[in-house]
């Protein structure tokens, strides 16, 4: 394995994507000085605290330092021990990371006369096994207001920027590497050849695959749940679906699914989600919810509290159901990664809580929940569906929301406005479809904006509200691009929503791309 060890950078998550994409098994923890377990067969999960005693009884091939928003000069910032240097295991520092294993090692860290921010030119000045078969020049992202000023000793500079003369150094005979510049965002252009490259050097045998993953999981929880009861949150999405399907295979009977309609589904979507399950042994369970979600909804205009309400309302009627059918022990939940790290991992700040993570309620009436696939990023819970037998259908769905339509409704949720968002997202996937794109689109969808303004339609003045198109490209959804969608798709779908949805008289597209947005609106 290789450890990632987090100082709350945002893009934390995609270090760890990064090393799994060359089948290398990776955990993101803490750093602390306090006293933790450190038996090294435990898995202690993501994002929890070890310390230096830990990191030694792990034994990890290789550690990474994440950036963070930290100044290594600040004497409150949180710090690597020197003795992590000193083991004889490969340290790639990255952005925060790359200056605080240059302050602990005796460089120099202070306040950079330009910020760096974006896409910035990197020349690579020297041979390197870290920039092996690297392009000499090539484009990186940098996200820094600090930078290194003087080296270690014994370190060299191999890269620079026009305004970061230290983009790059290393301690070759030790095995440091230090860059200023995200190799995990996309905007890295040899960003993935960087970390093959590190994989290398830590001498993994890249042999981490998704059917060990799966038969290792499966095991596991037929292990600790035993002869209990499960009830598992079923949604329709490929992230549940996988969830529900392998806790099928563990136990058998004892799993119950429940669907719950909220109400903030797509159009026609919640007859679909029961269609598609009416032939898996899943003791399928279907509530309509919609008009208790929506009460609850009435008048919250913060996109937060609307994510902790549905979080909250989706625990109670779990627990009204397990009451229902019996004494249940387990929730299982299709909760992934991404979710964990924008509802608030270690020292990450929290982007957004999802309602299965950071929404949920204080206590919750179960002796645990359950979350096979925490560990994984979307494009491996594809893979996990595919490894247990999941039709493609499925495993390629669309990601939707939790929380549904509530956050792609900007302000107060009605029925009203769930209407128009239903109807403008249904022409917007079916003329997409239509165009013979939506194969190559990760995520689109269409969300109504809180904004009224000023048309005419038939010679009369109308005061309506504007729908925003969204559509994305990216493989792990940490980072994406917006899509350019050609201007007549686009001015189709237009002209359709205008005229067939009552109550819009504009569309626009979102070409914002993440970061800084992220893919939901809310």
């Amino acid at each position: 394995m290789i450890l990632v060890l987090d100082f709350g950078g945002q893009y934390n998550q995609l270090i760890a994507r990064r090393v799994r994409e060359n089948h290398v098994y990776c955990e993101v923890h803490t750093l602390t000085d306090g006293e933790i377990s450190a038996d090294k067969n435990v898995k202690s999960g993501l994002g929890t605290a070890i310390n230096f005693d830990a990191i030694k009884n792990l034994n990890p091939e290789g550690i990474i330092l994440t950036g963070g928003p930290q100044s290594v000069y600040n004497p409150t910032s949180s710090l690597p021990p020197a003795e992590l240097f000193n083991l004889n295991i490969p340290v790639l520092g990255i952005c925060y990371g790359a200056q605080a294993m240059t302050h602990v090692l005796g460089g120099e860290v202070k306040k950079s006369d330009v910020d760096e921010y974006g896409k910035t030119s990197l020349e690579i000045l020297s041979a390197s096994r870290l920039f092996k078969d690297v392009e000499k020049n090539s484009v990186v992202w940098m996200s820094h207001a600090d930078r290194i000023f003087t080296l270690p000793k014994d370190f060299t500079v191999t890269a620079r920027s026009e305004n970061c003369p230290v983009a790059a150094a290393e301690n070759s005979a030790k095995n440091l590497y230090a860059v200023q510049f995200h190799p995990e965002v996309l905007h890295t252009v040899e960003g993935k050849k960087i970390f093959s490259n590190f994989v290398d050097i830590c001498g993994c045998k890249r042999d981490w695959k998704m059917d060990t993953f799966v038969a290792d999981t499966v095991a596991e929880l037929k292990n600790k749940i035993g002869n209990g009861k499960v009830l598992c949150a079923l949604s329709g999405g490929v992230d549940s679906s996988v969830a529900a399907v392998m806790l099928s295979k563990a136990v058998g009977k004892n799993l119950t699914c429940v669907f719950v309609d909220h109400g903030l589904l797509r159009k026609n979507e919640s007859a679909e989600v029961e269609a598609a399950f009416a032939n898996y042994d899943l003791n399928f369970i279907r509530i309509d919810a919609a008009e208790r979600f929506l009460a609850k909804l009435q008048g919250v205009t913060d996109p937060e509290r609307k994510r902790k309400i549905i979080g909250e309302e989706f625990i109670r009627v779990f627990e009204e159901v397990a009451k229902k059918i019996g004494a249940v022990d387990f929730l299982v939940q299709g909760t992934i990664y991404p979710d964990v790290i924008e509802s608030g991992l270690g020292k990450s700040a929290v982007i957004k809580s999802h309602h299965n993570v950071g929404g949920l309620p204080d206590f919750v009436d179960f002796k645990e929940i359950i979350e096979p696939l925490r560990l994984l990023f979307k494009d491996e819970v594809r893979e996990a569906g595919r490894q247990v037998g999941l039709p493609e259908n499925i495993v390629s769905r669309q990601p939707f929301p939790g929380p549904g339509l509530g956050i792609r409704i900007i302000g107060e949720v009605t029925a009203d406005k769930i209407k128009i968002v239903q109807d403008a997202d249904a022409i917007y996937r079916e003329e997409i479809f239509k165009a013979g794109i939506a194969s190559k689109l990760a995520q689109y969808f269409a969300a109504l904006t809180n904004m009224r303004s000023v048309g005419v339609m038939g010679d009369g003045r109308t005061y309506d509200y504007a729908i925003v198109l969204r559509a994305v490209l990216t493989s792990d959804f940490m980072t994406a691009e917006a899509a350019q969608i050609d201007w007549a798709i686009l001015n189709k779908i237009a002209n359709r929503i205008v005229n067939e949805v009552k109550g819009v008289n504009r569309v626009l597209y979102d070409c914002t791309s993440k970061p800084p947005a992220t893919i939901e609106l809310e």
